[in-house]
């Protein structure tokens, strides 16, 4: 099974929550606070191996949810960091927003790591509130929520070079000449369903990797039949080996099939557009072939065309040699990974980092770093109440309830719990 576009949602660990404890040992009065911190939460991370080829791993993997940090302790013992969850994805592997799709990393090269949700840190323990102003502080704090995300992961197949055309032109017939790739081949369209990769081997010793990317058809870069979902994958070749079928078998015309497949990658990249492109002139055995590509050759002066027929094995050894010379004039080609656009919010000094509206007769607060401010604050201890209300205050909360007409004893709410609104 060929798995080349996932959705997953990834929820990194929690940290540890720190320690209120205070040294206690006979013969030492007044200890002072020894709770230690906690330990930081899994990060997630994706990793790459060569080894796979799809992402089926991924297919049933709905949720990816990280291990919580261990709580700190006595003695100033700090807690241990979660094992971080590691997911191994192919090469190729793009990883973006589900929501923004902007471009969270694109991962080339065996074993490249990438965190694409990171753990909470471990909450404070006592002894790091310890001050001159308080010697014995009766505070500590509950681990950082791990960051949580919807993921889109994609898999760009890495190729140097791309077989790309209508249906039942012969790429998979081509593959399977120059390579040991055993692609499915039969006479009906859409045979080839999933991208085949063969390494190409010549007798100089040079190699390259060729994919075999499913038939196009007029409107696949809107979506129409199977080639939109295969078109990403010639974004990652180096050359383009558009295969005509010069035969003209049922009423085709190669000059038309040609400009049909250019349309369609004209309009899903500029960038696919502009790469290097030969023509693979196939089926040059059948009837009317030698006719067809004269008028091809007549139509397209500047292309680089190259005839080759499977049932008499001619034109594969020009071919190969033909594309690995074209290969050795790009060696600095730079891989061409889509641009995404970079938009940077600036945010003045006077803007407030929380959000308050009112739903019925409740008061409610929204804002991220007052959310990780409520979820890491343990109102069990009285210490950690005062330090909460006065961060509040200090955020500028109090006075904006104040403004916009909130009464003492009104209900306030925070992640779905309710406060009452006083001194």
């Amino acid at each position: 099974m060929f798995v080349d576009e996932i959705k997953v949602k990834v929820i990194a660990g929690t940290g540890g929550a720190g320690c209120t404890s205070f040294h206690r040992e006979k013969y030492v009065a007044m200890g002072g606070p020894d709770g230690g911190n906690g330990g930081r939460g899994s990060n997630i991370i994706f990793k790459v191996d060569k080894g796979l080829k799809t992402l089926v791993d991924l297919r049933y993997a709905k949720i990816i949810k990280g291990n919580n940090g261990e709580n700190g302790k006595g003695s100033n013992r700090e807690g241990a960091n979660a094992e971080d969850i590691i997911i191994k994805v192919p090469e190729g592997t793009m990883i973006s927003d589900y929501e923004t799709n902007e471009v969270i990393g694109d991962l080339v090269g065996n074993n490249t790591e990438l965190i694409v949700a990171h753990g909470g840190r471990g909450g404070r323990g006592n002894a790091a509130f310890k001050s001159h102003t308080n010697n014995a502080p009766r505070i500590s704090e509950l681990g950082e929520p791990g960051e949580e995300k919807v993921l889109k992961v994609e898999l760009k197949m890495l190729a140097d070079v791309g077989l790309v055309g209508l249906p039942s032109v012969g790429k998979s017939t081509i593959l399977s000449m120059i390579s040991k790739a055993t692609p499915k081949i039969a006479s009906y369209h859409f045979t080839t369903l999933n991208p085949n990769l063969g390494v190409v081997k010549l007798k100089d010793s040079r190699s390259f990797v060729m994919a075999d990317l499913p038939g196009l058809i007029e409107g696949a870069s809107e979506g129409v039949g199977l080639g939109y979902k295969f078109l990403r994958h010639a974004m990652r070749t180096k050359i383009i080996a558009h295969v005509v079928d010069m035969s003209a078998e049922e009423n085709r015309d190669p000059i038309e099939d040609y400009l049909t497949i250019r349309n369609e990658i004209s309009k899903y990249s500029s960038k696919l557009a502009n790469k290097k492109e030969i023509v693979i002139a196939s089926k040059m055995d059948l009837p009317k072939a030698k006719q067809n590509l004269q008028k091809f050759k007549d139509k397209f002066k500047d292309l680089d065309i190259i005839e080759v027929s499977a049932v008499d094995n001619i034109g594969f050894d020009k071919l190969m040699l033909f594309l690995a010379d074209l290969l050795d004039s790009l060696a600095n080609y730079e891989e061409d990974i889509e641009e995404t656009e970079s938009h940077v919010v600036y945010k003045f000094e006077n803007e407030k980092p929380f959000k308050i509206h009112k739903e019925g007769d409740i008061w409610v607060l929204e804002g991220k770093e007052l959310e990780k401010l409520f979820k890491m604050t343990k109102f069990n201890e009285d210490d950690a109440v005062i330090r909460f209300a006065r961060i509040l205050k200090g955020m500028g909360v109090e006075e904006e309830l104040e403004r916009l007409g909130a009464k003492r004893g009104d209900s306030v709410a925070i992640c779905d719990y309710i406060f009452e609104f006083k001194e």
